[in-house]
């Protein structure tokens, strides 16, 4: 191969991606394209096979590459191609290369001179060359010939513009120096693409080919028409060397020769040719690789720092030393308390930001879902009257009563607490099962001894449970100790004389006056049915108070979208729909009367379930309480005509009933507090506390007592596996690291040159001609010994811009423009044949 430079870059970036591959992860260097764009016959393939080192393109005159050649070099062990369009055929003879990319370009385009901008993709493996994609583009031209349609320049145009476009594309503006540079389409297009002139590298071709005389030293020397990054003169094989089998290695050192010996070359010869391209190109790649290695490192160093002190640990680690399995289940043992306790206690580390868990869950438990379970459990008002008023005849019998039995109010009560120990033992099993969830998430980093994890939930399990019985007796006396005595004589308690004067209505306006401002729960609720017409279900922020339920149309609550006044209102389930995610609960009117427009119900919806209890919850504080269950109004259903008698009792039986009803609801508040108070208290006291103690005193022993302490910390397969791999992936990534400071030390970044201005002018104002360097340019004319060089016009004299592409027609030097370029020289000696000028 030909290139050098190339060769030297492969060890670096092959030493890299070894350092990586060792860890597992790949080197994703992402190096950027190379694309060749110039108009016909400039030179551009044998530009690109001077970087490939190989002879492998179509060659000729006229339009030779009518289709895009997306070139993908590939490192490897051995030298072949493959085209995608031929999988799993080898070409060896890049002879047959070229043969296939002419066959399959006449395929598609055909045989007269059409273009097709479908790729032709070509992979070349070899060990000489980086991963790199090179792109061989068509050359741009003006007038179709052939099959090629009528705006074949725009479709050229737009062919290469796909290509050049991408930031990662460096772009080698190809431009024959026989031809005027200020035409050249080339330049025109990087800097459409690139007007920093960051990524364009300007290429001048067939520098032999020019007309004895003439010479293209203030192109090369980059003052006329100049670019950031300059111009690189190349002598590309001719078609008489090509057909005569001229290697690139002899057409190189032809090219060095012509270099050195031309009188207006020699002086510059070491930034000429085609070595230098390569040598641009390579630093083009090293800078690249090298600013990719900053992240590199980085995130090499980021895997390090987290795996020093995992590997410090594993570092001289022998499995089965007795003393190191006796200190390390004592780690574990401690470790999983210190987990237990935090996540009932609360902490600052390792905090679930998903869900509620441990301590959190159980706190809801106790203060949401245990005081929505009593509320379920209390009969509403008419059913409370109903049974109020068959307790009083049936107390009274055959007889007419003159007084309230205190018989009826102490049945009722009783009959109240009772329905108490439901919501009560459910409170319990929550809170179990709380406590068997936060000890399986604790025992998660018993992962690696499968045996430990084992014994330590059957055994910390199966103490909960032992203590499960305890808790519920406990709780059941606690029910039946208020069951026992009606302590009528509490401080809370109305009384008899205060009942009789209190009512219903007035005890709910004196609450509802209390609370009239008290915002219960804000958040956002989905309703859902909203009919498809109106828009579907939609989404609001909705704010709950003691008197209504609004909602807005979002949390700055700015736009009231409705207010529903909570009278009347009771809340039911609502079963969760096939094609729903979200959990839902309704709102209704106990009379039968639309809630919400014209519905008879509200539905709304939640993303949880945990969220519809909650919200529930802070209904029943609202007073907006559930919906009796069927079963409740199955046993009353047989008594439906006495339930009807019911509202016309007699005025002194109304009277006893009210009387009864406030003395019930006022002693069933105190039952209620009471208990809400000691529940938290006693299941806190006989379970979790006792079995954060259990842990701490007791499982440590257990464990031992329960078989072979060996094989308690006999590891998982996985974790010798985790082990290992810890151990090699923290050796990789020290010696990647090294592998990196080792590039960083043995390659050098080239800054970017800074910015030229007639390059970055923009605008529509043409680059500024030079009359010597457009009459250099320009093929057939000679410079007078004078020349237009030795008197030039006044720098200050006004001229207009004059076309580029006349330079040939206008010998006349005051007739040319006559402003020269800001980075031209007013005095400079002119190029002769006989001048004798020393190489540099």
């Amino acid at each position: 191969m030909g290139n050098r430079g190339m060769e030297d870059l492969i060890p670096l970036v092959n030493k890299l991606q070894d350092a990586f591959s060792t860890i597992g992860q790949s080197c994703n260097l992402d190096l950027p394209q190379i694309a060749v764009v110039g108009g016909q016959s400039a030179g551009k393939s044998s530009v690109l096979e001077n970087f490939v080192g190989r002879d492998f393109l179509p060659r000729g005159s006229g339009i030779v590459t009518r289709r895009p050649l997306v070139l993908q070099l590939i490192s490897a062990n051995a030298e072949w191609a493959e085209f995608l369009h031929c999988k799993g055929k080898k070409f060896t003879d890049f002879d047959e290369v070229r043969q296939e990319i002419e066959a399959e370009t006449d395929r598609i385009t055909g045989a007269n001179k059409g273009i097709s901008p479908v790729p032709i993709n070509l992979r070349v493996y070899s060990p000489h060359v980086l991963n790199l994609t090179l792109i061989d583009l068509p050359g741009i031209t003006k007038v179709p010939v052939g099959d090629q349609p009528v705006d074949i320049e725009a479709q050229i145009r737009d062919m290469i513009m796909q290509f050049i476009c991408r930031e990662s594309c460096l772009i080698l503006a190809v431009t024959p120096a026989n031809s005027d540079l200020a035409n050249s389409d080339a330049l025109k297009l990087a800097k459409d693409v690139d007007p920093q002139g960051q990524r364009t590298i300007g290429v001048i071709t067939k520098l032999d080919l020019m007309d004895e005389g003439t010479d293209a030293r203030d192109v090369l020397e980059n003052k006329l028409l100049p670019l950031r990054r300059g111009y690189i003169g190349v002598v590309n094989r001719s078609q008489k060397d090509i057909d005569g089998k001229k290697d690139i290695k002899a057409a190189m050192a032809a090219e060095r020769k012509f270099f050195l010996t031309h009188p207006a070359y020699r002086h510059m010869a070491d930034k000429m040719g085609t070595p230098c391209l390569q040598r641009v190109l390579n630093q083009q790649l090293t800078n690249h690789i090298r600013d990719t290695l900053p992240a590199f490192r980085s995130k090499l160093q980021t895997q390090l720092l987290a795996l020093d002190k995992e590997a410090e640990e594993y570092r001289g680690y022998r499995p089965d030393d007795p003393g190191r399995k006796t200190k390390q289940l004592l780690q574990m043992v401690q470790q999983f308390s210190v987990d237990f306790e935090k996540r009932i206690e609360g902490s600052g580390d390792q905090v679930d930001t998903v869900e509620l868990s441990g301590g959190a869950k159980i706190n809801r438990i106790f203060h949401e879902r245990f005081p929505f379970e009593l509320v379920k459990m209390e009969c509403d008002d008419k059913e409370m009257r109903r049974e109020i008023s068959y307790a009083i005849k049936n107390i009274h019998g055959i007889r007419t009563g003159l007084f309230t039995p205190d018989m009826a109010f102490e049945a009722i009560v009783k009959k109240q607490i009772v329905k108490i120990k439901e919501p009560c033992i459910k409170c319990v099993d929550m809170v179990i099962q709380e406590l068997i969830n936060t000890v399986r998430q604790c025992t998660n980093k018993l992962d690696c001894f499968p045996r430990l994890r084992e014994e330590t939930e059957r055994i910390v399990t199966s103490h909960i449970r032992d203590r499960e019985g305890k808790a519920k007796d406990q709780v059941l006396l606690l029910i039946d100790v208020q069951l026992s005595y009606i302590n009528t004589n509490h401080e809370d308690f109305i009384g008899f004389a205060n009942a009789q004067q209190s009512s219903k209505q007035s005890n709910k306006q004196s609450s509802a006056v209390n609370q009239v401002s008290q915002v219960i729960r804000k958040g956002w609720l989905t309703i859902n049915n909203i009919s498809i017409i109106k828009g579907g279900a939609k989404e609001y922020w909705f704010i709950l108070t003691a008197e209504s339920l609004s909602w807005f149309k979002d949390d700055e609550e700015k736009e009231k979208k409705y207010m529903l006044p909570l009278d009347n209102l009771k809340v039911r389930d609502v079963e969760k729909g096939f094609m729903s995610s979200k959990h839902a609960f309704a709102i209704f009117n106990t009379e039968q009367r639309n809630v919400y427009k014209d519905n008879r119900f509200l539905e709304l919806a939640c993303d949880t379930q945990d969220e519809v209890d909650s919200w529930r919850a802070s209904l029943l504080r609202a007073g907006v309480y559930p919906e009796r269950s069927s079963n409740v109004e199955s046993e009353g259903g047989s008594s439906s005509s006495a339930s009807q008698d019911n509202f016309s009792m007699d005025p002194q039986l109304e009277r006893k009933v009210e009387t009864i009803r406030n003395l019930v609801e006022s002693y069933m508040a105190i039952v209620n507090k009471c208990i809400r108070d000691l529940m938290p208290k006693t299941i806190m006291h006989l379970m979790i506390t006792n079995v954060k103690d259990f842990i701490n005193a007791e499982l440590l022993a257990q464990l031992y007592s329960s078989g072979d302490q060996g094989a308690l910390m006999d590891e998982s397969q996985e974790q010798v596996q985790r082990r290992d791999e810890v151990l090699r992936t923290h050796q990789s990534l020290k010696e990647a690291l090294a592998i990196i400071g080792d590039i960083s030390t043995s390659t050098i970044s080239t800054p970017m040159p800074p910015p030229v201005n007639d390059w970055r002018g923009g605008g529509n104002r043409s680059p500024p001609t030079s009359p010597t360097g457009s009459r250099r340019m320009s093929s057939g004319q000679r410079p007078s010994p004078g020349g237009g060089r030795g008197a030039p016009p006044p720098p200050n004299r006004p001229g207009p811009l004059g076309p580029f592409n006349n330079s040939a027609d206008s010998p006349q030097v005051p007739s040319r423009p006559n402003r020269a370029p800001p980075s031209i020289p007013s005095r400079r000696p002119p190029p002769s044949p006989t001048r004798n000028i020393p190489p540099s």
